[in-house]
């Protein structure tokens, strides 16, 4: 049997980030070969789960710098295919740090200080204020993830149910051992595993990395939002409240500090310690809501040690490039990640295309 040569980039991951850079691929050098293989279907892991929020905001330069691009990237993409699941939102900020919430938030998202909180929602600490800002949005991931990779069939190989169980770089391409016996061949590989961090196919090769893996915690809150509330951001406390409207629920995110965790075992759902810390966390900001609070969501998300996405090229080999560990920002940096991956596949921009600059290497 005669073997199939090697496809020009393998991307491990068929997450939101997985997909952003096939597509980002395919726009800068059509006609490439490019395969995307995920365990499971596209957009099933992390990107399932997520909250999809767009903050227009910053912690560092470099994350205001991808956050500014992913915006007019969403943006342009929704004007290219209306009907897509992302919704803009109105968003109000309340902090106690107004030079802080400057710094953080885009120029372009317009900080309008109110001190009120739509709807009366949440308390509004002593010396806090209130900011409402634009530019916020809101996407179901996992559809959005669906949606997309349906119009890359026939463009890339997507291969759903495919494991990766070894990597091994050759003279001259990478050998992608898969779980169902077969050996792929590539000139390229970007892994985008989300929090599968530790799986023994890349464990290794990632360790240098020092990305870890967090649980995040979620609750649903069972009382239907009205057509103009707005997402709530807890500036302070790393929390936020978001109204969703194609949903018909709120969700309450907080930040959970249980870290090293591994996603195959977080598969039963809300424990008893999770509802507590996130019912006690919910209670101090909006106590009225926490009776409302029937069911949510956990499962855990990759973190860098900087704030900052990593995307870079693997000190084992070049040819295999890493891309993720988001800080729970996957959806909101996916286009920028996407776009730093493509830079380190030596694909350049075309003329068309929003630049992103900055790729770490």
């Amino acid at each position: 049997m005669t073997a199939r040569p090697p496809v020009d980039v393998a991307v491990v991951g068929a997450g939101i980030i997985g997909c952003l850079t096939a597509r980002e691929i395919l726009a800068r050098a059509p006609g490439s070969t490019v395969t995307v293989l995920d365990r499971d279907a596209v957009g099933s892991g992390a990107s399932r789960r997520s909250a999809g929020l767009h903050f227009p905001r910053g912690g560092t330069g470099q994350v205001r710098r991808m956050t500014a691009y992913s915006q007019d990237y969403y943006a342009e993409l929704t004007d290219l295919l209306p009907g897509l699941p992302i919704h803009p939102l109105a968003m109000s900020v309340v902090s106690a740090d107004e030079s802080r919430l400057r710094e953080q938030y885009l120029a372009s998202a317009e900080p309008l200080r109110t001190d009120r909180v739509p709807g009366e929602l949440v308390r509004v600490p002593e010396g806090a204020g209130v900011w409402e800002v634009t530019g916020g949005q809101y996407a179901d991931v996992h559809g959005l993830t669906r949606e997309l990779f349906g119009s890359l069939r026939g463009q890339v190989e997507v291969r759903e149910g495919v494991a990766v169980r070894a990597l091994l770089p050759g003279s001259d391409h990478v050998t992608l051992w898969l779980g169902t016996g077969e050996e792929l061949t590539a000139r390229q590989v970007v892994l985008a595993p989300g929090p599968w961090i530790a799986a023994p196919a890349w464990q290794e090769l990632l360790a240098p990395l020092g990305v870890r893996v967090k649980k995040v915690v979620a609750l649903h809150i069972e009382r239907r939002p009205a057509p103009g509330d707005h997402a709530i951001v807890l500036q302070d406390e790393d929390a936020f409240l978001l109204p969703l409207h194609d949903r018909g629920h709120w969700l309450f995110s907080y930040t959970c500090q249980e870290w090293d965790v591994d996603p195959d075992e977080l598969t039963d759902g809300l424990r008893p310690a999770d509802l507590r810390d996130a019912l006690a966390a919910l209670r101090a900001l909006a106590p009225g809501l926490a009776e409302h609070c029937t069911s949510g969501r956990v499962f855990c998300d990759a973190y860098s040690g900087t704030g900052e996405p990593l995307v870079r090229a693997l000190p084992a080999d070049s040819r295999l490039i890493f891309a993720g560990a988001a800080n729970g920002s996957g959806y909101r940096l996916a286009p920028a990640i996407a776009a730093q991956a493509a830079d380190l596949l030596h694909l350049l921009p075309t003329s068309g295309s929003l630049a992103m600059s900055g790729s770490q290497q």
